[in-house]
């Protein structure tokens, strides 16, 4: 932290993700720019053509939105550029804990066996395996190595996993 609370460039977290997280959200903020940008001005202009802004829900509602979207996109801009994107060599040393970016193949109590991605909060999916470190299996697993037993509450109740094996997502 620096004078006046104000945090510095080392104090900024680094957001590390996936190329195809990446992508997207590259993708969300181009269309955020060059596509609904214009579409909420031209609501905007619509709504002051049709007479007293003053008492227009109209205008409101969409100046509401003007700014709804530019929140998002100073968000993702933000993160864009707080981003490392990962690559395979990322995880040399990582001496198999596991870690954002990390696949880790699991096998309950029950012996079923699962496989799963940890990821940025923002980037989880779990459907598609993709779990957030700060969920509840995500949190759970992150610094263990492979061979280590974890239980995690769930609203299911308490699973344990067997940590099979760890290996970069790439």
């Amino acid at each position: 932290m620096s004078i006046g609370g104000q945090s510095d460039a080392s104090d900024r977290k680094v957001y590390r993700l996936t190329p195809e997280g990446y992508s997207r959200m590259k993708e969300r903020l181009d269309y955020l720019r060059d596509v609904k940008r214009r579409e909420v001005a031209d609501y905007i202009h619509e709504a002051k053509e049709a007479g007293d802004i003053s008492e227009s829900s109209a205008y409101e509602e969409a100046k509401n939105d003007q700014a709804m979207l530019e929140g998002e996109i100073a968000e993702l801009e933000k993160r864009l550029n707080l981003s490392e994107v990962m690559t395979p060599d990322m995880h040399a040393g990582a001496d198999g804990i596991v870690r954002i970016g990390m696949q880790v193949e699991v096998e309950t109590d029950r012996g079923t066996k699962r496989m799963f991605k940890i990821v940025e909060t923002f980037e989880a999916d779990p459907k598609a395996g993709l779990i957030s470190d700060q969920a509840p299996v995500g949190k759970a697993l992150m610094g263990h190595r492979e061979g280590d037993e974890v239980s995690v509450s769930t609203p299911g109740g308490v699973t344990t996993y067997y940590i099979l094996s760890i290996r970069p997502m790439l």
